[in-house]
């Protein structure tokens, strides 16, 4: 699949890029891509939920009614669980919720993720580029000259470019990462993905080591 190299400033500078076939062009996995994004979200949950149990509660433990002869259940202390202020029964407690996920199946969902992208023509490859300074202003221009200023857009740098980011940081449709920082989530997130020339190459070296 070959597609046309831009400036920043739009224009269409003539040369091509060919993304290859064994990334880009290969038939996408729903099940590994539910996987990897459902091992994504797991990873960022803090699991730091907590609810008080009955030994928990403070209240006294006196009983409140005599324990046999009112044919009744037996109630216990003001802490249990069926009254008002009472502990919770089976309640949350802390705990990781993270998963483990094969590199293959990993593998597999970034280059579905990646697949869909370009079969939606939605990958745009620009000219590498840097900032001499943090400017949100010329990163705003850059996104306006390629018509992806209102759109919810992932640029991915060859490497970290602290002014490149650093311009983007205040924007809330823009996103930047590096090649090595690609994930699924991230990439069917975005409505377009921005690619530098270098970050072509990169993605390829990634995926082929």
């Amino acid at each position: 699949m070959e597609l046309s190299v831009y400036n920043i400033k739009g224009e269409d500078t003539g040369k091509k890029v060919t993304l290859s076939d064994a990334i880009f062009g290969i038939e996408p996995n729903d099940h590994a891509i539910y996987l990897d994004v459902k091992q994504y979200m797991a990873n960022k949950r803090q699991g730091t939920h907590k609810s008080k149990e009955r030994s928990e509660v403070s209240g006294s433990t006196r009983k409140l009614i005599r324990q046999k002869g009112g044919g009744g259940a037996r109630r216990g202390d003001i802490n249990s669980p069926v009254l008002v202020g009472g502990g919770r029964v089976f309640g949350p407690r802390p705990r990781s919720y993270e998963f483990k996920l094969n590199k293959k199946v990993k593998g597999l969902a970034r280059k579905s993720a990646l697949a869909y992208k370009a079969k939606n023509d939605a990958i745009i490859v620009v000219e590498d580029f840097s900032f001499e300074a943090p400017k949100t202003k010329d990163f705003v221009a850059i996104t306006k000259n390629l018509k992806v200023a209102d759109k919810k857009l992932l640029l991915v740098l060859p490497e970290k470019n602290n002014f490149v980011y650093l311009s983007a940081r205040n924007l809330e449709k823009a996103n930047i990462i590096t090649a090595s920082e690609l994930n699924t989530y991230r990439v069917l997130d975005a409505t377009s993905l921005v690619l530098t020339e270098s970050s072509v190459a990169a993605i390829e070296n990634l995926f082929n080591a």
